[in-house]
């Protein structure tokens, strides 16, 4: 039987208006509120300022209890019959700042992957570990008329040999998709090439996957990574581009500067996958607000619509799930008498499957980013923070059977 107990969590960890699911292994162990959302456990760390919380730690494994705050700060104390992560309180945003530090901790990043609930509610996003697993999503996919992106997931690799596993892997995984005549391209990111050891050795890592590409009739996509490594990725791209037509870029709406690159790289003829943006970045280089990086977004998109008419190789990409600015953009590229599979759009797997196929039978051009490898969690935690109702997937599966 289930035994309640009030608590009146507001003396406890200064959180008034918390709303929300919280775990604690007892009422004393409530630690510290930022912003609406509590750090529960004993391991769970602290943060000096609201405003840059860092997330040390996940609660133990032997949290058994679960708080539920109600608005007026009370909340109910329940057993639980399995060990539980926290849930959150407060807006989005604080959700969305909360999932991004906790993706690039060292200590979750080392820890998440293990939980098995976090396992179970990883599958909505991949289908598994091996390069088997993304054949076989691939294989499922094409008979919708919807083709692949594929990536082996891993970045910041920091040993010399991993990069050069990375490369050779790539290299066979492009043999095996040609050897199959299938319609998949390839997506790397260059810190897991070796960039943050050796530029050139990088270069030359990414050099060999873009003329393997070529030769196949491929096309290698550059996934773009902090704000950090924009100039250096874009001096690559440029560079693998000059010796190797059939190669993009991804850049980010959330960031000021990529109307900038954006227009460079149209002139160019280098083809573009537009996200919206997945890490924390600071006011001062991009948009805090989501409003506002759907409105860049858009108007992003729309000089992307009109690079095409340069007729220089450009290829506009639009990395999104968000169904009505995609109805945004397809209205605009109607208006300026663009055919319906000029609008080429990339979005995850397990994610709008309904929207996809109804995209493609409106004469879309569709593509799913299939993941795959065992370096999943610091992706997967940004895919939540992308669109933080989805940490949802995460809390029922600690209860799933």
């Amino acid at each position: 039987m289930t035994t309640e107990h009030a608590l009146d969590v507001r003396g406890v960890c200064n959180a008034p208006k918390g709303v929300g699911t919280y775990f604690a292994k007892r009422p004393a162990v409530l630690t510290e509120s930022l912003s609406g959302l509590l750090l529960l456990g004993d391991d769970c760390g602290t943060s000096a300022s609201a405003e840059q919380p860092s997330i040390l730690g996940l609660t133990p494994s032997g949290c058994s209890e679960v708080v539920t705050v109600l608005r007026s700060g009370r909340g109910v104390l329940r057993n639980a019959s399995r060990p539980l992560i926290l849930a959150y309180s407060g807006g989005m945003g604080v959700m969305r700042s909360v999932l991004l530090a906790i993706s690039e901790n060292r200590w979750m990043r080392a820890r998440g992957p293990k939980l098995w609930f976090v396992k179970r509610a990883a599958r909505r996003f991949m289908p598994g570990e091996e390069f088997a697993d993304m054949l076989r999503a691939a294989d499922e996919l094409a008979p919708l008329g919807i083709d692949t992106v594929f990536t082996r997931l891993g970045e910041n690799v920091t040993d010399a040999s991993e990069a050069t596993y990375v490369r050779h892997h790539y290299l066979d995984v492009l043999d095996q998709i040609k050897a199959r005549g299938m319609r998949c391209e390839p997506s790397i990111k260059l810190t897991q090439l070796g960039l943050d050891l050796d530029r050139e050795q990088c270069y030359s890592n990414l050099k060999a996957l873009a003329e393997r590409a070529h030769k196949h009739g491929n096309f290698l996509w550059i996934d773009m990574e902090q704000s950090s490594y924009v100039d250096v990725t874009l001096e690559l791209t440029r560079r693998v581009k000059a010796e190797f037509p059939r190669a993009g870029v991804c850049l980010q709406a959330y960031l000021y500067r990529t109307m900038g690159d954006l227009e460079a790289l149209i002139a160019q003829g280098i083809g573009v996958r537009l996200v919206k943006g997945a890490y924390k970045e600071p006011p001062e280089i991009a948009f805090p607000k989501k409003a506002d990086v759907d409105e860049h977004f858009f108007k992003l998109a729309v000089v992307m619509l009109e690079g095409l008419a340069r007729k220089n190789g450009f290829r506009p990409v639009f990395g999104t799930h968000d169904v009505p600015l995609i109805a945004r953009i397809r209205a605009h590229a109607e208006r300026a008498g663009l055919a319906a599979r000029d609008v080429e759009v990339h979005m995850l797997y397990g994610i709008q499957r309904g929207e996809q196929v109804r995209l493609v039978k409106d004469g879309a051009d569709v593509r799913v980013l299939v993941a795959y490898g065992s370096f999943w969690f610091a992706w997967y935690v940004r895919r939540l923070a992308e669109r933080p109702a989805n940490v949802w997937f995460v809390v029922r599966s600690m209860f799933a059977r």
